[in-house]
């Protein structure tokens, strides 16, 4: 863990919200929040002091106003400045409050205490450096689309019978594993996450716990499909993938391994106008798009098996 860590604060119009998340966590930002301010949103980034230099903070300084211009919105304004390693995360986790998704979903932050009353499944979450924390519209998406997947699936494990017919799912790019653990309280029996970045995994075994999931129902490994092709028995019944377009495109070819004729994905990551290369990608490699499913400029590529 480094020692100290930029704190990237940057404010903005609302509409840009979402595409300020994106590109800070291209730049490698280790965790993100936002707040409102009147009528303007100030969204903080942070990331190791070692991984980025002052021009650097120049160039994304640049990139964020090269963006907001494409979509005719005003410029946003960035400073910067350094802090110590014990203030980096609770700094960013004060401005972040439960929050609810899609008809089902309820993420709860882990320092806070839990509703006394919803009907929602509460995913307690603690993202720690690792991205994804359910505020971003491509995480969003990915949950309200395992929600219609899984909308006729059992949520109890205490029928065995039942517990046959569910789906095991593999997530590539898990993150903090907030997409495998949403699928396993909507029904799931299994569910394998895998990511290139260690820490990811060690913030999805954190959350899995925190969720009292079984290590056995929540599998985890540090790689990608490769990695998931040494692990699986057999094919997938799903496949949720919260990446980036580029490295879907990438991916899609070795996914045929681990998938069977019947199995379903979810792919999110993905521009609006990245669309069509990732789903040209995808039906050239034996997938069909059943739905494309639009949040601002992002957007989410519901598909199965041709």
């Amino acid at each position: 863990m480094a020692n100290t860590w930029w704190e990237l604060q940057i404010l903005c119009e609302p509409d840009l919200e979402e595409s300020i998340f994106w590109r800070l966590e291209n730049f490698g930002c280790r965790g993100s929040a936002s707040e409102t301010k009147a009528n303007s949103c100030l969204v903080r980034g942070y990331l190791p002091q070692f991984q980025a230099q002052l021009l650097d903070l120049a160039a994304l300084s640049l990139w964020l106003r090269q963006d907001a211009l494409c979509v005719g919105l005003s410029a946003p304004t960035l400073h910067w400045q350094i802090i110590d390693e014990e203030d980096w995360s609770s700094s960013w986790k004060q401005h972040w409050q439960p929050q609810e998704i899609g008809d089902r979903f309820l993420i709860n932050p882990a320092w806070l205490p839990l509703p006394r009353s919803s009907d929602r499944l509460v995913i307690k979450l603690d993202p720690g450096v690792a991205f994804g924390t359910g505020g971003h519209a491509t995480t969003q998406l990915c949950l309200e689309s395992l929600e219609m997947r899984f909308a006729e699936v059992p949520p109890s494990f205490t029928n065995t019978d039942a517990q046959q017919n569910l789906v095991v799912i593999a997530d590539i790019g898990c993150g903090s594993g907030i997409l495998s653990i949403g699928a396993l309280l909507l029904g799931a029996k299994k569910a394998y996450a895998v990511d290139t970045d260690p820490l990811a995994v060690q913030s999805t075994n954190s959350n899995r716990i925190l969720n009292d999931i079984n290590a056995e129902k929540l599998v985890t490994a540090e790689g990608s499909v490769d990695v998931l092709r040494k692990l699986l028995e057999k094919p997938v019944d799903g496949i949720v993938c919260n990446i980036l377009a580029d490295v879907i495109i990438q991916l899609v070819p070795q996914m045929s391994a681990i998938a069977k004729s019947t199995t379903w994905g979810i792919f999110s990551g993905i521009l609006l106008e990245q669309s069509k290369a990732v789903a040209d990608a995808l039906e050239k490699n034996g997938w069909v798009v059943a739905t494309l499913w639009r949040r601002k400029e992002w957007c989410c590529l519901n598909v199965r098996r041709s």
